[in-house]
């Protein structure tokens, strides 16, 4: 195992090479950076050793009324792109363009509530307008770039609009 998978996205890293050249009397100091930030994550949260799960595993794990919120979002998501599929996780719902993760936003369905997460960087201007719309917003999660929103029953419907901005944005960001 190498130092930086002891690491695994705990402390930034930066690695820095250097090289001395020698030109006649004088010597020359040359920096490039090799390494930079790399972000990893715990390994149950990697998509590629995830097992992939199914809806009726969420029903129960969840409840059919928070699966109907998320079916909500999906259509609003599929509003900017049809493509777009859910993808069933063992740690949320995401989704998938043509079988490849999308995950502008993912869901976290919970027994009476569902948790919303839409990625996109940390601004002002972004957690002013949610504080303002309303919605119960938790806490922004800077190790995924999300901002984590939790809606309860009918949170969908009467902040549609305003939640179709918000996904619109995080869209086109990660176009």
């Amino acid at each position: 195992m190498n130092v930086i998978g002891l690491f695994n996205g705990f402390i930034p890293l930066v690695a820095i090479q250097l090289n001395a050249l020698k030109l006649a009397d004088n010597v020359s100091l040359v920096f490039t950076t090799v390494l930079d930030a790399v972000r990893l994550g715990p390994v149950e949260e990697d998509e590629e050793v995830q097992a992939v799960t199914d809806r009726s595993y969420w029903e129960q794990r969840a409840s059919k009324a928070t699966m109907a919120m998320a079916d909500e979002m999906l259509g609003i998501v599929r509003g900017l792109d049809p493509s777009l599929e859910p993808k069933y996780n063992k740690f949320y719902v995401g989704l998938a363009r043509q079988g490849q993760p999308s995950n502008f936003v993912i869901f976290k369905p919970k027994k009476d509530w569902l948790r919303v997460e839409v990625r996109l960087p940390k601004s002002e201007e972004v957690q002013q307008q949610l504080e303002a719309s309303g919605l119960d917003v938790m806490d922004y999660d800077a190790r995924w770039g999300r901002y984590r929103i939790r809606l309860s029953a009918g949170d969908e419907k009467k902040h549609s609009g305003f939640l179709k901005k918000l996904l619109t944005m995080a869209y086109e960001e990660a176009a």
